[in-house]
């Protein structure tokens, strides 16, 4: 498992390094599969952002962003984690409503 340590200043910034480190694990091209992400919330407050690339074949590649840790957690499709990557300063998460909703159900 490689092991990195970043420097994120924007959650924009934390998307395009999680859809530019799941594509290059696998040999995906950045930018040609969806993407969704949803706020992982722990009693009523955020407490990180689950990312997922939907690739071809219905490969699911994720990565989870830990806020109390400010880490990111990568997986390959099987769930096995392949890397884990340290990041300072932390992003602001902006949290909507609308997405606490959704990371509840």
């Amino acid at each position: 498992m490689l092991s990195d340590t970043l420097e994120i200043q924007h959650l924009d910034d934390l998307r395009r390094l999680v859809e530019e480190t799941l594509c290059g694990q696998n040999e995906l091209e950045v930018g040609a599969f969806q993407m969704t992400e949803r706020v992982l919330v722990r009693s009523g407050k955020p407490c990180g952002m689950y990312f997922c690339i939907h690739g071809p074949r219905s490969v699911k590649l994720t990565a989870i962003w830990e806020t109390d840790k400010n880490s990111i957690l990568f997986y390959n499709s099987a769930g096995e984690r392949r890397q884990r990557t340290q990041l300072r300063p932390s992003p602001k998460l902006q949290v909507r409503s609308t997405n606490l909703s959704a990371a509840n159900h």
